[in-house]
């Protein structure tokens, strides 16, 4: 999962995406990088880390211009490596371009063998540079056209940023996987993955970029293109956005995702409601909600659980081994909530079931009486193909064993997830089709292509 930006006619154009980046710092803590146009020249700066260390006041004012993309890139597809930071910038019969992308191209590995065997050769892992080989291929017509002509090749997910002389392009995948949207501030646009970013430089949201849209920013004011309709295909938003990875006060697909994520919580009250003292969640992406279970529920909500926001990625770890120690950096029970309770807590999924398993033995330790996990989305049985970081089905604790044997393993009194119909409680029964679920159903829109 990554987050995109871009910029086109405003004056301090790299420093708006550097705060569009730092809004987005959730959606991606590998890498990051900036790519601008003054003009005549284009600057880039990537780096391996997060956007406020990587970016300072002398850095921005180097990244000159009107017109920028930028990237925070958390990997799916390639290593977490310098060579595969975005923006990604080719050089091409005398011109670059820049291309900053979110989604995971299903046929990249297909496209990238005949490629290879055509004489290409590739500089990084991602299925990124793929795209840009099929661009710098394509010599008729202008650069929408290129950028159509390639992408009609590409299968799977993509919302994505595009940065040459002819201007800004912005893509989104004809199933709309992934999240893309359109501010203005002043006479200038910026495009976004969420709209928090906009929020932050009290920019003006204008609309989603529709799947399959492909929208050109020049001189000449905006142009939308629709290459992709004759396909027919039906919308595929990731539901998994609502539950996990967006940030709380974005508006993404349409709606609200606060309102949304609290609703899980009220729905998991109703589906599945257990006597006890408090609701705690495990912050953050559990907090939402754990409120809305109190809510539903009258139960007391309560911080149970303090998150540390300040760790890294890597961290120096006492010889004499600590038990569990890489979640108690990241969490610490509060004692004075939980001793003698009967605790309900709420996280918005799980994954192998290790993390849930420490937790719940932490409560346990810190004097809790009972521990009920709620889950606020269904169990997780298969793996994302389309931009999220989800290990091999083998290593999907619900694919493997039942919700009882899941219990078991990690200690709890009680067990239960939501229900994929109280999923979609906020959507209409004919709308439910349009979101891609693939992880707790295995209904795959697209499947992986290799040769």
């Amino acid at each position: 999962m990554c987050g995109v930006v871009g910029v086109f006619n405003h004056k301090e154009a790299s420093k708006l995406a550097y705060l569009c980046l730092y809004a987005e710092q959730h959606r991606g803590q590998e890498s990051a990088g900036i790519f601008s146009l003054d003009g005549k020249s284009f600057h880039q700066h990537c780096g391996m880390g997060l956007v406020a260390d990587l970016f300072d006041q002398p850095l921005l004012e180097k990244l000159a211009g009107d017109a920028c993309i930028g990237h925070v890139r958390y990997s799916t597809t390639g290593t977490s490596v310098l060579a595969n930071a975005q923006p990604f910038v080719v050089n091409a019969r005398g011109e670059s371009y820049g291309i900053a992308h979110n989604g995971d191209i299903t046929n990249s590995k297909f496209l990238k063998t005949q490629l290879e065997e055509d004489g290409a050769i590739f500089r990084s892992t991602m299925d990124t540079e793929v795209v840009m080989h099929l661009i710098a291929r394509e010599k008729k017509g202008n650069i929408v056209d290129r950028i159509t002509a390639a992408l009609k090749k590409v299968e799977g997910a993509y919302s994505l940023t595009f940065l040459c002389k002819e201007g800004l392009v912005a893509a989104r995948d004809p199933y709309g996987f992934r999240p893309l949207s359109i501010g203005k501030i002043g006479d200038g646009y910026i495009v976004v993955s969420e709209t928090c970013a906009l929020d932050l430089i009290d920019a003006e949201y204008v609309r989603d970029i529709e799947p399959g849209e492909i929208v050109l920013f020049n001189q000449e004011g905006i142009h939308s293109f629709k290459p992709f309709e004759k396909a027919k295909k039906r919308a595929k938003k990731c539901i998994f956005e609502y539950i996990y990875f967006a940030r709380p006060d974005s508006h993404l697909f349409g709606r609200d995702v606060y309102p949304i994520r609290k609703g899980f919580g009220k729905q998991l009250a109703n589906e599945f409601p257990v006597d006890a003292d408090v609701v705690i969640p495990i912050p953050d992406s559990g907090v939402p909600a754990a409120i809305g279970y109190a809510e539903e529920s009258g139960i007391p909500y309560e911080l149970g659980l303090i998150r540390n926001h300040y760790v890294g990625r890597t961290f120096i770890e006492p010889v004499s081994e600590i038990r569990h120690f890489g979640v108690k950096l990241k969490l610490n029970p509060v004692r004075e909530v939980l001793e003698g309770k009967r605790v309900i807590v709420v996280d918005d999924s799980i994954v192998r079931g290790t993390t849930s398993m420490k937790i719940v033995k932490m409560l346990r330790k810190a004097g809790a009486k009972e521990v009920h996990m709620r889950v606020s989305s269904p169990p997780t049985i298969g793996p994302c193909y389309y931009g999220i970081d989800t290990p091999d089905k083998k290593e999907l604790t619900a694919a493997n064993h039942s919700i009882e044997e899941i219990r078991k393993f990690i200690d709890a009194d009680s067990l239960s997830y939501l229900s994929r119909d109280d999923l979609y409680w906020f959507e209409d029964e004919k709308n439910k089709d349009e979101y891609c679920d693939a992880c707790f159903t295995e209904n795959y829109p697209i499947m992986p292509k290799v040769r």
